[in-house]
Parts: structure tokens; C-alpha cells; sequence
């Protein structure tokens, strides 16, 4: 395997999966394969106990806002998690994309989970607030100016604490993803566009001079990031 170069973002880099006319059953097996992909790669479960769950009310529900939330593995994950603790979340998993809103609507429903086609600025505009706001592998889909709306959209409409999670760029994550996913993913774009991923995400040390100063940047393992606001001990 010969690896690209990773010093720098390649923003050009595009995924297949974003193209309008890419293959539809593909798609579909993506959505369905990124449970398990996120389930190995992101480490959610961690940053569900350690960033999310303190500021979960014990005495009624907690609002949480995903956006980007593509298949809606993310929301359902959460829902699951919080259930078994005995605490009540309201999901809301909003993505433009009216094919992965189409798809998550087609799965079976979760208690407490609900998701619309909208971008955050729609929902800041009606004046919408939740308590927390996440995101999972969004950070390396967007420009710099897209960045700072996503940024400005977070703080407006969470009330308590943003968290997103993203990839971090590197030559040992690419080359365990390239490897571990070769056998497993065919007949979707789950390797493929995963190593465009990589080759578009930031470093930490790229990703806080990008940022505002009341944003945490960190890194948690050799390939994961970290952008946060308001998490601080509730």
C-alpha cells in the first residue's frame, strides 16, 4: 500500500457519496455500514460519558440537535445510551441531504427521535434551541467560511454545550482504515470515501488558530478530534 501524502488538507478531494447521481444502492448500503463504522472509528460511547451525559437532566428531558446527521446512527446510539442510564433525551437529527433524510426515516423508529431536512441556519432563524448541539464527521465536509457558520449556528442554538467530533489527518489512521476496511465494506463507498476523509480532515494544530478562542480543540487518541464549547463541569 503506498500512502499519499498527508502533510497537508486536501480540500479538493470530494466523496462519492456527496455526488447527486452516485449509485443509489450503494448509498444505501453506506448508511446502513456506518452503525458499525462509527461504532469502531468514533468513539462516541466515550464522548457520550465523558462530554454529553454530565449535562443530561435527571429530573426531566435533555434537547440534543445533530447536525449533519446523515443516516441517523449517531441520534439512535445516543437514545440507546441514555435509555439504559434512565435518562431522557429528545433527538433531533437534521441533514439537508434528501436522500440520507429519506433513509433515516425508513429505519425503524427510536423513542424520542425525530429528524427533519434542514440546515442549522434554518433552525436558527425559527428561533429553535436545544440543549445540546453534536455533529459526527462533519468539520473535514466544510469550507472555512462554512466552518465559522457552523460555529456562530452552534452557539445560537445550544443552550449548554456543543460538541464536534471529527477525524483527525494521519498516516497511521489512514493506513489501519485503508487495511482494516479492504475486506469488509465492498459494494459501498464506506473505504473509499472513509480515506478521502482523512485526506480532507484537519491536524489539531491546523484546526484551533481556525477557530474562536472560546472553542477547545482536542485531540483524543491518534486520530480523533474534539471541537467543543460550554463543556466545561455543569
Amino acid at each position: 500500500m503506498i500512502l499519499p501524502s498527508l502533510l497537508a488538507r486536501d480540500e479538493r478531494a470530494t466523496e462519492q457519496m456527496d455526488d447527486p447521481d452516485c449509485d443509489p444502492a450503494m448509498l444505501e448500503r453506506t448508511y446502513a455500514q456506518f452503525r458499525l463504522v462509527n461504532a469502531v472509528v468514533a468513539d462516541w460511547r466515550a464522548t457520550y460519558r465523558h462530554q454529553l451525559r454530565p449535562h443530561l437532566r435527571r429530573d426531566g428531558p435533555t434537547t440534543v440537535l445533530d447536525v449533519g446527521s446523515g443516516g441517523g446512527d449517531l441520534v439512535r446510539a445516543l437514545a440507546r445510551w441514555a435509555h439504559r442510564d434512565g435518562l431522557d433525551l429528545r433527538l433531533t437529527g437534521i441533514d439537508p441531504d434528501p436522500r440520507a433524510h429519506a433513509w433515516a426515516r425508513r429505519q425503524p423508529p427510536v423513542a424520542g427521535v425525530q429528524f427533519r431536512r434542514a440546515l442549522s441556519s434554518e433552525l436558527v432563524a425559527e428561533g429553535e434551541r436545544f440543549d445540546l448541539v453534536v455533529s459526527n464527521h462533519l468539520l473535514h465536509h466544510l469550507t472555512a467560511d462554512e466552518l465559522q457558520a457552523l460555529l456562530a449556528d452552534s452557539r445560537r442554538l445550544a443552550r449548554t454545550a456543543a460538541v464536534h467530533s471529527d477525524i483527525q489527518r494521519g498516516r497511521l489512521g489512514y493506513a489501519l482504515f485503508s487495511v482494516g476496511t479492504w475486506p469488509l465494506f465492498r459494494g459501498s463507498y464506506i473505504r473509499e470515501d472513509g480515506l478521502t476523509s482523512i485526506r480532507r480532515s484537519y491536524t489539531a494544530d491546523e484546526l484551533r488558530p481556525l477557530v474562536p478562542e472560546d472553542w477547545e480543540v482536542t485531540a483524543t487518541g491518534r486520530w480523533r478530534l474534539l471541537l467543543t464549547h460550554g463543556t466545561g463541569t455543569p
